[in-house]
């Protein structure tokens, strides 16, 4: 199957983001943004999903964390994609179901080449320490967008919101790790009867 690893770069007058990945590391991390829930997420990320990330982002902060961490959203799906190549011999769909006390999140995803993001989680409280948890829905979007993938994640129930964002990063690592790993079934082939993602 070969290497799958990538780095992308995304300057913009708002954000300042390098991202490399390696999809069959060891859950390794070198995590430094101006959101520490986010990195704190990331990591939960990488752990689970068996993914090495180092991530280094600056933005404008001074005005919200909206433009950094969506654009961490997009940076991440990017290199994950790049990463991924051609998709040949992977599974392509994942899933997983992950508790965390009175929390429990199930996240589905197909690599499938088309974006697509059905996210359907409430949250007790408009803010995790000084993280606002509408941005955690634009994290995925960008993921989405850029990584080409259809994702769907729901929050079946929780009251903890700190639980609740836990579980849906935990699960979504799970669902990534499942899809990205090679089938020993089908080695060098295309999981897909079009003939490409």
């Amino acid at each position: 199957m070969g290497e799958r690893k990538a780095t992308v770069k995304r300057d913009t007058r708002e954000t300042c983001i390098s991202v490399t990945v390696d999809l069959d590391g060891t859950g390794r991390v070198d995590l430094h943004t101006p959101v520490p829930f986010l990195d704190h997420m990331l990591d939960q990320v990488a752990r689970h999903g068996m993914i090495d990330i180092e991530l280094h982002a600056e933005g404008d902060i001074h005005i919200d964390a909206h433009h950094t961490v969506e654009d961490i959203g997009i940076v991440f799906g990017q290199a994950v994609a790049r990463a991924l190549g051609e998709k040949l011999g992977i599974r392509r769909y994942g899933h997983a179901y992950v508790p965390l006390d009175e929390a429990l999140s199930r996240v589905v995803v197909d690599l499938s080449g088309r974006p697509g993001l059905e996210y359907h989680v409430a949250f007790p409280r408009a803010r995790i320490g000084e993280m606002d948890v509408d941005l955690l829905q634009e994290f995925f979007r960008g993921f989405v967008n850029h990584a080409l993938v259809t994702l769907h994640i729901e929050c079946l129930r929780g009251v903890n919101a700190h639980h609740i964002a836990e579980t849906v990063f935990k699960a979504f690592g799970r669902a990534l790790r499942a899809a990205l790993e090679p089938d020993p079934r089908g080695a060098g082939i295309m999981p897909s009867t079009k003939g490409s993602l």
